[in-house]
């Protein structure tokens, strides 16, 4: 017990101690105003937000200005000791405000990130440069020199006049990428050349913002120039973006691989997303750099990604645009004290800078955007995009007021411009974006991505081929292959084992052996079969589990675009249309899936090489529904790689007597209906690159009129569009889809979508 004593004693001595020091939880009072702010500052900018929409404007607008109204400006004004009350000038309870809207700053970056096309960026990238460097040189030197000229009752302390300069010149040279790409989303633009340009010259501004803003907050600090500061911050600035862009792709674009692969879903995408985001955010904090350039780069990296959820990154968007970007732009306006600007000094010096500040970014975007080749109106509009100052401005004029740079008088003229600027944007990109004449290419790109987000075969990016040998999956894997020429897909090929095991471990040993031998083959003979193009991503696994339709449909569930099988190289049950196996996993994919009969003779060795098909007719019959549409998509990407002729047929026929009138006993009417519906499904498959022609056919057995006009004009594959019937267990397309699937003379494949 002594010994035991002697061991407790030290202990409780140092718990004691410890507990001494422990940090307190945040306060009720404290918790309890953050909450009634959070819920003011969302109602009152949620609310202007759709007024200003009401009313033809962006959100923006009305989130930026709700936080003028509830500043000291306005309610300050009417109610100043409720205002104190619910907005106290206390730095802790102002820092829990900040950390949230800095979260709207960064999630509203990472937003941003997954919009750029970077391609498209690159494709601008001598104009956005041009733009920025314009964007950046006049309004640095407009801005020196009216910091060099501004009275003595400006500054701070007047001995420092140079690093006031410096900083005016600063806060005059930034941009708010954030307000931006806020208002080109809300006014429908950001997909848009110039407002890919506008995001392209904003991040390149704001970059080197950035670390001129390092620069001279190190100069602040020190009172002198340091070489040393500049060196570091331009260099860490180059590093940080020539790491991401080489080997920071890679790495992003594995990790979201690897969590697809063994954790799946929606939330996974987003977390890593988040995580990688807030990390760079971080390094760049961490490198003296702005943490909304690691956040920004981030979301770019992830939207390269193919393994990347589109659906993640429109929850992110919406979560955004609904709670923190409201927050974000309402808390900035709560800054501005409008009341301590109607001092005839500070207003007509106020008025003189925020003029010198627009005329600058204006006169400068529109070189730039002349010097690069753009429009008189597109300069306008990057001149208008460029001008909006944000709350990037006000991070400048906080930071230049806690280095005792600014005084509130100048802090508050700062943040004035930094709110006006941001409200002159919306309506002035507006008004001069009316007046650009969208290019023919422009308006071809916009309309390629329009119909590419309602297109199946665009949709598809990674596609799962389950491999046990024989010519169906064979054939299956050379159209995916064609397929993979023409769009940018991942293809992982399963080599799919049951669990069961012999009881002897002599027989489960032999059984090992030969399953291990038969999945090198199966899944050999599918890779040599596809022929993928080099740059495509090509997995091959063999999994095991209670039985084989389950280890399909556990791997489906990884976020699979597309199954491709073969059916059944074996006598099939009765109860099923393919075999057991295939039939389930049809019915319970959580993808699409796409069946392919080869119709081709069996040989012995079941893993024997079929010869490469040649395809010169596909034909697709089509009823104008969507699963049609579907494969004529399929059809007509195989047809692009492989120079067939896609043959869309219609079968018509005119109703039994009885259950029409007479004036209706006329086919014409029928056949302009289906000359209407071909039309349409060949401008898609046009459209996807393949030569095309229609046919209308007439019977009163549409599966028969499809046979025979295949086997007459020699057709070489049928792609079939079909939804799932469920009949006594087993899949049921349609008795027309089984007669073709059972007695066409050559390949058929059956696309269907859950």
């Amino acid at each position: 017990m002594q010994n035991l004593s002697l061991i407790l004693v030290p202990v409780l001595a140092a718990q004691k101690a410890a507990g001494d020091g422990l940090i307190k939880p945040l306060g009720h009072h404290e918790l309890l105003l953050v909450l009634v702010q959070l819920s003011l500052l969302l109602l009152v900018a949620r609310g202007l937000g759709e007024l200003m929409r009401r009313i033809n404007l962006p959100p923006v607008v009305g989130e930026l200005l709700a936080g003028v109204l509830l500043g000291p400006s306005l309610f300050g004004l009417l109610l100043p000791d409720l205002q104190a009350h619910i907005f106290p000038k206390s730095q802790e309870q102002s820092n829990l405000l900040s950390v949230i809207s800095w979260l709207g700053v960064l999630f509203l970056l990472i937003v941003t990130g997954l919009e750029t096309d970077l391609k498209l960026i690159l494709r601008k990238g001598k104009t956005a440069l041009l733009i920025s460097l314009g964007g950046i040189i006049i309004p640095f030197i407009t801005g020196f020199g009216l910091g060099w000229l501004l009275p003595d009752s400006f500054l701070a302390d007047p001995e420092k006049r140079l690093v006031f300069s410096l900083f005016i010149a600063t806060a005059m040279s930034i941009s708010a990428v954030p307000v931006i790409a806020k208002v080109l989303m809300d006014l429908n633009l950001i997909r848009r050349d110039i407002g890919q340009v506008t995001l392209a010259a904003g991040m390149t501004d704001d970059t080197i913002g950035w670390i001129l803003l390092s620069v001279v907050s190190g100069l602040a600090s020190s009172g002198k120039f340091d070489l040393g500061t500049i060196f570091h911050s331009v260099s860490a600035a180059i590093l940080f973006l020539a790491i991401a862009f080489t080997i920071g792709r890679t790495i992003v674009d594995q990790i979201l691989r690897w969590v697809d692969d063994y954790v799946g879903g929606i939330a996974a995408s987003m977390s890593v997303v988040l995580i990688l985001a807030l990390s760079a955010a971080a390094l760049t904090h961490g490198l003296g750099l702005e943490a909304a350039l690691g956040a920004f780069v981030m979301g770019i990296l992830a939207g390269q990604s193919r393994r990347f959820s589109n659906e993640a990154g429109h929850m992110l968007e919406v979560f955004t645009a609904a709670f923190l970007a409201p927050i974000f732009f309402a808390s900035a306006g709560l800054k501005v004290n409008l009341l301590a600007l109607l001092v005839p000094q500070t207003l007509i010096f106020g008025l003189i800078v925020l003029a010198v500040a627009c005329v600058g970014k204006f006169t400068g975007a529109y070189l730039g955007s002349r010097a690069g080749g753009l429009s008189h109106w597109e300069g306008l509009a990057m001149g208008s995009g460029m001008n909006a100052r944000g709350a990037m401005e006000i991070v400048v004029a906080t930071i230049g007021l806690s280095l005792g740079v600014l005084n509130p008088q100048m802090y508050s003229i700062i943040v004035m411009v930094a709110i006006v600027t941001s409200l002159m944007a919306p309506p002035l990109l507006r008004w001069t974006l009316s007046k650009v004449v969208m290019g023919e290419e422009e308006a071809r790109r916009l309309e390629q991505e329009e119909q590419d987000s309602r297109s199946f075969i665009k949709q598809i990016h990674r596609i799962l081929i389950p491999t046990s040998g024989g010519p169906n999956i064979q054939l299956a894997a050379q159209l995916v292959g064609y397929m993979a020429h023409q769009n940018s897909i991942e293809v992982t090929s399963l080599y799919a084992l049951s669990d069961k095991q012999p009881r002897s471990k002599a027989r489960r040993m032999e059984a090992t052996q030969v399953k291990d031998t038969a999945a090198e083959q199966a899944l050999a003979s599918v890779t040599e079969e596809m022929q993928l193009p080099a740059d495509t991503t090509l997995q091959t696994k063999t999994e095991s589990g209670r039985n084989k339709a389950e280890v399909i449909l556990n791997e489906a569930n990884k976020n699979y675009d597309l199954i491709v099988l073969g059916a059944s190289e074996q006598i099939r049950p009765q109860k099923a249309l393919f075999n057991l196996l295939v039939d389930r996993v049809v019915q319970e994919a959580p993808c699409a899936t796409m069946v392919v009969k080869s119709h081709l003779p069996q040989a012995k060795d079941e893993i024997c090489k079929i010869p490469q098909q040649q395809l010169k007719k596909i034909l697709v019959p089509t009823v104008g529904t969507e699963y049609s549409k579907n494969a004529v998509e399929i059809a007509s990407t195989i047809a692009a790689q492989t120079g067939a002729l896609v043959m869309i047929v219609n079968v018509i026929n005119l109703p039994q007597v009885e259950y029409i009138l007479y004036e209706q006993r006329s086919l014409a009417p029928v056949k302009e209906i289906a000359h209407d519906m071909l039309e349409q499904q060949a401008a898609i498959s046009r459209n996807l690159g393949a030569d095309v022609k229609t046919y209308i056919l007439q019977g009163t057995s549409p599966e028969r009129e499809i046979l025979k006009f295949a086997k007459t004009q020699e057709v070489d594959l049928i792609i079939l569009g079909s939804n799932i019937r469920m009949v006594t267990g087993r899949v049921f397309f349609g008795h027309r889809v089984d007669a073709i699937l059972s007695k066409a003379h050559c390949p058929v494949g059956v696309i269907t979508v859950p």
